[in-house]
């Protein structure tokens, strides 16, 4: 196999509200944490190990604006995206690097019951929303020049 791939697949709890950015032209970017977690038991010591693992979510556009207005704090959600690294320079000018979730596709599990609101069925764009009334689903290819051959 001759191509690579970059995809990463979570499940796990939101950490905080999102933070929303709005450019210039109608663009956005919101940004969450995200937790997610391994147990696991202790051969030697037979006690139960909890590890929480936290993963920095970027949505763009119209599906950061769907879940700033539905996603809350502890949410359970499904995450689909691709790891990229940026490097940035701090107050006293050492470089910095972080690695980020670019979403590209999502799924709200938390069950209508336990947040505030629920998007209603039929919400959105069709090419960019899909709704159910158990678990509201939102699509968004970023469209990016690739260098595949098909």
């Amino acid at each position: 196999m001759s191509g690579t791939l970059n995809k990463v697949m979570l499940i796990g709890h939101t950490g905080d509200e999102v933070k929303m950015h709005y450019f210039e032209g109608g663009g956005s970017i919101g940004r969450f944490p995200l937790a997610t977690n391994e147990t696991y038991t202790n051969r030697t010591t037979g006690e139960r190990v909890s590890n929480t693992e936290w993963h920095n979510i970027v949505v763009r556009n119209k599906a950061a604006e769907i879940c700033e207005k539905y996603l809350k704090k502890g949410d359970k959600i499904y995450v689909e995206g691709r790891l990229k690294t940026r490097k940035w320079q701090d107050d006293q000018g050492n470089d910095r690097y972080s690695t980020e979730i670019q979403c590209t596709d999502f799924t709200f599990l938390t069950p209508k019951g336990e947040t505030g609101t629920v998007p209603p069925a039929g919400s959105g764009n069709a090419d960019t929303t899909k709704a159910n009334a158990s678990a509201p689903q939102v699509e968004e290819h970023i469209g990016e020049d690739d260098d595949l051959p098909f």
